[in-house]
């Protein structure tokens, strides 16, 4: 079941990008993440940012480590049960890395950051990908831009 639903998912991924062009899975994405951190906010789960992380990603299963660089650079390290396997990218593809990190998982994750701290702007740059490195692990450096 899971295996078709994602199938599911990616084809309606790249029906999106066809029909609306590229910002149009990328606005949605944005959308959801900023409706998750109004609902972790309200819910009390999200008290500052790195706790908000911390819940978003704990509810997909995955161990979180998160690394201050310094007082604008955060490194996020995810690191999910199953190699080779991302719950939202799927399996090992590097083909469809883009699609996803670029359409859903960096619009998802500002979105969230974005209603948790509306303090600073952020910028997420993706340095490890399950969907194309085919490993546990996905590795990113958020930056925070005070407004």
């Amino acid at each position: 079941m899971v295996k078709s639903s994602l199938k599911f998912f990616h084809a309606y991924i790249r029906e999106m990008v066809d029909v609306g062009g590229p910002n149009f899975p990328k606005t949605i994405s944005t959308k959801l993440g900023i409706k998750l951190g109004k609902l972790y906010k309200k819910r009390g789960l999200a008290n500052d940012l790195e706790e908000g992380i911390t819940e978003m990603y704990e509810a997909l299963n995955a161990t979180l480590n998160i690394k201050k660089i310094d007082e604008s650079t955060m490194e996020i390290n995810v690191e999910h049960p199953n190699k080779g396997f991302c719950p939202i990218g799927g399996k090992n593809n590097p083909s469809n890395a883009d699609l996803f990190q670029v359409n859903v998982c960096i619009p998802y994750t500002l979105g969230f950051v974005n209603e948790i701290n509306p303090d600073f702007k952020y910028k997420a740059k993706i340095k490890h990908c399950i969907v194309a490195d085919d490993g546990k692990t996905c590795n990113y450096t958020l930056n925070l831009i005070k407004k």
